[in-house]
């Protein structure tokens, strides 16, 4: 008798600070943009968004009341900054991260990255990596209503590669991305580069750090 065929599995990636470390980037793009609204931007401000979705950091720094229309120019006068330094300057991956990305595909695992920021964003950095082939979809803010921790972009990546939640496993380096990933009924590994402590099912200090078969392990362990 014929078995039956193994149900996929996937690995969703957050991207920035999980992926690559490009707050510095960032960084300098916001700074940048809020200079040209006539508004400084501190390392301490820019640390308590990190990782959230522009409309949010935009209705905060500059107010409630701001508008679609101005939320829409500005965030993408911020964007257009990053992209060119992400070009100007170039981006590495974080240790480990392009042999687990590797190692994963050949595996047969499904691989998305689902992040808040736009879909360009994660294209320019995929590319810049050289590893787009590896990645099955791209998941971004124009996909989804509520950024994390809604878990609306995890669930979303998950319907596209054509994984069930519970064989999902979530990558991420924030504590509002990890709450999403539990939402949203996935296995969560914390990366430790920008929190020191997520309260993940897994936390490691470097994707470099993990066994050969963790990932197996995590989705094993249900």
């Amino acid at each position: 008798m014929a078995h039956a065929a193994p149900e996929p599995r996937a690995v969703l990636w957050d991207m920035d600070g999980t992926l690559v470390d490009s707050a510095e980037l960032h960084y300098e793009a916001w700074r940048v943009t809020m200079r040209e609204q006539g508004r400084a931007l501190s390392r301490a401000e820019f640390a308590l968004t990190f990782g959230q979705r522009n409309d949010t950091i935009l209705r905060g720094a500059l107010g409630a009341d701001l508008g679609p229309a101005d939320i829409q120019r500005i965030g993408d006068s911020k964007e257009v900054h990053y992209r060119a330094l992400v070009h100007e300057r170039g981006v590495t991956a974080l240790p480990g991260v392009r042999e687990w990305l590797i190692r994963l595909r050949a595996a047969g695992w499904r691989q998305a990255i689902a992040s808040s920021g736009p879909r360009l964003n994660g294209q320019t950095i995929a590319a810049a990596l050289g590893v787009s082939e590896l990645f099955d979809a791209i998941v971004s803010a124009e996909d989804v209503v509520h950024g994390k921790p809604d878990p609306e972009v995890f669930l979303t990546a998950a319907a596209r590669l054509g994984v069930e939640a519970r064989r999902c496993l979530v990558v991420e380096d924030a504590p509002t991305g990890i709450e999403a990933g539990r939402r949203a009924g996935m296995r969560t590994l914390g990366v430790l580069t920008t929190h020191p402590h997520l309260d993940a099912d897994r936390t490691v200090r470097s994707l470099a750090d993990l066994e050969p078969g963790a990932f197996d392990a995590m989705l094993a362990r249900r």
